[in-house]
């Protein structure tokens, strides 16, 4: 069999490590350069008129809190293999986000984060980032649910009727999956899924479900007092439904990372929109959620990605 040489080996690391970082650089370098929308001279201007280093430090807090439920989230699940440190866990968190930037729908950290272990061990590692992201992704829906079905009942965008249908749809798929659950496709079944998680304690399943609720309750909150900073006073419930609504819906759609603020600014120019809200106000609230949450982990993670030493087993 074919043998790459260690040298070519070592250089083809150091390639792929900065092919990683540069793109991911370059992306956001794009998005924000090219983004006609951004007006930065009303941003600039409000700016002034609010700032304050306390404020500046409550919205990154609030950010690092986010980012940190994350890192607490998969140092609990990784526990189902072996422990890991605090320092490990950011480590795989931060470079695999990198990694994810110009994936879709962040397939990329799936593998950033099944490198740092030996091969025997991917199928797992990515069975067990599935489950990490699944329970984000099942709080967003739920929260956003009924987020949706409160602001739908004091803004209608949709009629009752098509709320019924909807509900109706939900609750069948619901029945199919239970129905169907022993119906399996290339060895594959839903039963066979469940019975998967299952074999992980329910102690790390209810510490991961709580870690879970921290970080959408953070995440959520740094948006509502964004808004508030911008001089946007709406009734505490009505927001925070508008914000559940634009994460459940923009969540649903197939995205790249670094498009991330664009899909979900569009769908809160939206909902914000028949709230009263300027759309440059959204769209930079939007860009600055993206900024905090993604960009600046990026930056932290670009170290980790250009430090990586690869210990599996070729």
């Amino acid at each position: 069999m074919f043998r790459i040489p260690d040298k070519a080996k070592q250089f083809l690391i150091v390639a792929v490590k900065l092919l990683v970082v540069g793109g991911a650089f370059y992306f956001i370098y794009n998005q924000l350069a090219n983004n006609d929308k951004l007006d930065w001279e009303k941003f600039a201007e409000k700016f002034r008129e609010n700032w304050s280093l306390l404020g500046i430090l409550f919205i990154l807090s609030l950010s690092v809190l986010n980012r940190f439920f994350e890192i607490l989230k998969w140092q609990n699940l990784v526990s189902y293999l072996r422990p890991i440190s605090i320092k490990e866990a950011t480590k795989q968190v931060l470079a695999a986000l990198t990694a994810s930037i110009f994936t879709p729908n962040g397939i990329g950290e799936y593998a950033g984060k099944a490198l740092y272990f030996e091969k025997s061990e991917t199928k797992r590692i990515i069975f067990l980032n599935l489950i990490n992201n699944g329970i984000q992704m099942l709080l967003s829906t739920i929260f956003g649910i009924f987020g949706l079905l409160y602001f739908n009942a004091n803004h209608e965008i949709i009629k009752p009727k098509i709320v019924a249908v909807i509900f109706g749809v939900f609750v069948i798929l619901i029945l199919a999956s239970f129905i169907f659950k022993g119906f399996t496709i290339k060895g594959y079944s839903l039963e066979k899924f469940i019975h998967k998680i299952n074999q992980v304690s329910k102690k790390i399943h209810r510490k991961n479900i709580f870690l879970g609720m921290c970080r959408y309750l953070f995440f959520s909150h740094q948006y509502y007092f964004l808004f508030v900073a911008f001089d946007v006073h709406l009734p505490y419930f009505i927001l925070m439904s508008a914000i559940a609504s634009v994460y459940f819906l923009a969540s649903s759609l197939p995205t790249f990372q670094f498009l991330d603020f664009a899909v979900k600014g569009s769908v809160a120019v939206f909902f914000f929109g028949l709230l009263g809200v300027n759309e440059w106000i959204v769209i930079f609230i939007s860009t600055l959620m993206w900024f905090l949450n993604v960009v600046l982990p990026v930056a932290i993670g670009s170290y980790y990605v250009l430090n990586f030493k690869p210990s599996r087993a070729a």
